[in-house]
């Protein structure tokens, strides 16, 4: 797990040695600073994660060096050191920038404190990034189980690989579930309590898409009103998962090269190199090869890529996981919806069993999510998935029919809802009272 590093900015040997030795105890890599000088060149030339600032350095004041610190490092924790500490000066400091203080003599427990304090709050935004890809790409974690050789072949693969530090390249049908694959990479490798940021490739202009990932500087073009980080710098210490490789234009092919051999990058109108720490995961449903023989993508950027690859079957290929995985997603669309888990009848399964799923476990999940939430009885039918899957036609139901009461009931709910102006209105006509109107409203999700 990569280490913090820390620079020390104090004019005075001794307390740059002490605070290293407290530093150096709790694992920290640990680099001094006598003037604001050196501290600006090294800050420059490095990333750093925590800044001890002394606030008197010689003729210079460190308040005015924080803006300056966190220009370079955005992203670390500014801890002031003082043996001046007022209100005035520690709101002061908060204001420009710093995270917190401590007061000279300082005793070992108190640095101990202030660091676990930085790694709490670096926790939590890890922790803050992966809910955000989680609600973007919310699936059930046993969406990993498989029976199929193929899957699991793919997964030991993955946790072999997890512990290392290389590359690695996710290549798979879409919807097969690489992103969940990239995620479950990161959970078990040593940077899981560091952020995982997902890029997505398509999404964005070549342009837009260089600034996101690498960020800008003030005034880089139209609407570049502050200087921002992009995702990789937000990934420091963590993964960053490029989603849809193969989507890149050349000319940031370029640049994701030359990041991916150095670690290095500018912003986007700005000609300072910053490094940054992260793990690379990348995926592809295409074919890189062809790619890189048609000329659309860089033959050196596809090798160091490709240092380990890790192929995700087709559904197609997983037919002993479509029944558990399709009842593991009921019973997560069900709990969303606060309900009874759904079983499915020996008609649904065979639909879903014989259905060739060309959009993948994607394509299973929206047509059980479909069946949850539509389907008022407690056990799924062939009916209850798109037509494309169930391959029946929907008509409306009339009495005789070969259909459960439930669904009788909710359909005529809904016609006699439509006509009626007012829910008073439409509970006389069932001839019962409202709240039971109610009541069977929130059971078929009407």
């Amino acid at each position: 797990m990569p280490t913090d590093r820390v620079l020390i900015v104090d004019d005075e040997k001794n307390i740059r040695s002490t605070l290293t030795i407290c530093l150096e105890g709790l694992g920290c890599e640990v680099v001094g600073a006598p003037s604001a000088e050196a501290a600006l060149a090294l800050a420059r030339a490095g990333r750093f994660d925590i800044v001890f600032l002394d606030l008197r350095l010689g003729e210079d004041s460190g308040l005015d060096l924080i803006p300056s610190l966190l220009a370079s490092n955005p992203d670390a924790t500014i801890l002031v050191v003082t043996a001046y500490a007022t209100i005035d000066t520690a709101v002061e400091a908060v204001r420009r920038g710093a995270r917190d203080y401590v007061p000279k003599p300082f005793t070992p427990a108190q640095i101990r404190v202030l660091v676990e304090r930085h790694r709490e709050q670096r926790a939590l935004r890890g922790r803050v990034l992966d809910l955000e890809g989680r609600l973007q790409h919310a699936e059930p974690e046993a969406l990993l189980e498989t029976e199929a050789p193929a899957m699991r072949q793919a997964l030991d693969r993955l946790t072999r690989v997890a512990v290392a530090d290389a590359i690695v390249l996710l290549r798979g049908e879409s919807g097969t579930g690489k992103s969940v694959l990239a995620r479950a990479l990161h959970a078990a490798s040593p940077r899981a309590a560091r952020p995982f940021v997902i890029v997505s490739c398509p999404t964005l202009p070549e342009d837009l898409l260089t600034s996101e990932l690498f960020g800008h500087v003030r005034g880089a073009f139209t609407g570049a009103v502050d200087d921002r980080a992009g995702r990789v710098e937000a990934a420091q210490g963590g993964t960053l998962f490029l989603d849809e490789i193969a989507e890149l234009q050349p000319a940031l092919q370029a640049k994701l090269l030359r990041f991916v051999q150095d670690r290095e990058f500018e912003r986007v109108g700005d000609s300072r190199t910053r490094t940054a720490d992260v793990r690379l995961v990348a995926a592809t449903h295409r074919d890189l090869e062809a790619e890189v023989a048609a000329g659309r993508f860089r033959e050196d950027l596809f090798y160091r890529l490709s240092v380990v690859e890790i192929v995700v079957p087709p559904l197609r290929e997983r037919g002993e996981d479509i029944l558990p995985m399709a009842r593991r997603f009921a019973a997560f669309f069900a709990a969303g919806l606060r309900r009874a888990v759904p079983l499915l009848s020996p008609a649904a399964e065979e639909v879903l069993a014989q259905y060739p799923w060309p959009g993948n476990v994607r394509e299973l999940r929206h047509a059980m999510e479909h069946a949850v939430l539509l389907w008022p009885a407690p056990t799924i039918e062939p009916e209850a998935f798109p037509e494309r899957v169930s391959g029946r036609r929907r008509t409306d139901t009339r009495v005789g029919d070969e259909v459960s009461l439930d669904l009788l009931e909710r359909e005529h709910i809904l016609k006699v809802l439509s006509r009626a102006p007012k829910l008073e209105d439409a509970a006389r006509i069932l001839g019962i009272d409202v709240s039971t109107l109610w009541r069977k409203r929130k059971k078929y999700g009407v």
